[in-house]
């Protein structure tokens, strides 16, 4: 599938995949969007100093890297668990400009170790900030109760419906500890659906630039 490096609305690049017509962030803003659904809705919605993260869809880094950086911020201690099948390559990476786009170049060495960090093992990118990257399907995650918080960043519905099933949303709400939430720009009906009928809580919140709503669940049983 050819896979093109686009500029989005806020000045920030992502990956398009041209067959599906589909990005890795919105076209609308990436960072934008990933500040608003991951650290807005989700990051700063989990009252703790010590927080377990699930990415579903680690892709570009780019949420890893402002999680990192609002860890900084706020004297949090991250660990950051990121999983996907079909990790980007080098050539991508060198042409994306988060770096630049946060002003952020005191974090650069971070965020290329954060890509060439080895999979599956434990990196400690900072002192404030584990990673662990995992390649493999969604559907192979096992953990109980570890996670606090989830980014669910999977491509979309429209492209992947087989990633926004009951039995992913059984997975997710099974590896999230109680009181655990999961955010996406998600907001299909669908989707919703799906999520409520594996026992989580479901709000819908305004959606990032170019999106009208989105949904943030929460596991509220023991």
């Amino acid at each position: 599938m050819k896979r093109t490096i686009i500029t989005t609305a806020d000045g920030s690049k992502t990956i398009h995949l041209e067959a599906w017509n589909e990005q890795y962030h919105s076209k609308h803003g990436a960072i934008q969007e990933a500040y608003h659904v991951f650290v807005d809705h989700g990051l700063s919605a989990i009252k703790k100093n010590h927080i377990s993260i699930l990415e579903i869809g680690f892709g570009t880094g780019l949420n890893a890297l402002i999680t990192l950086l609002e860890a900084n911020t706020r004297g949090l201690q991250i660990d950051y668990t990121g999983v996907e099948k079909y990790p980007i390559i080098a050539t991508e990476l060198d042409r994306l400009n988060y770096i630049s786009e946060l002003k952020a170049e005191e974090y650069n060495d971070h965020f290329k170790l954060m890509h060439n960090s080895s999979w599956e093992g434990e990196t400690e990118i900072t002192s404030y900030f584990r990673l662990c990257k995992r390649q493999k399907d969604f559907k192979e995650i096992k953990e109980v109760d570890l996670y606090d918080l989830i980014y669910f960043d999977a491509f979309g519905a429209r492209v992947q419906p087989e990633l926004w099933t009951e039995e992913i949303f059984q997975i997710m709400f099974n590896s999230l500890k109680k009181n655990g939430i999961l955010v996406t720009y998600a907001a299909k009906g669908s989707v919703r659906r799906a999520m409520l009928a594996v026992g989580f809580q479901v709000e819908r919140l305004p959606g990032p630039p170019g999106k009208r709503e989105m949904l943030r669940a929460t596991r509220i049983q023991s």
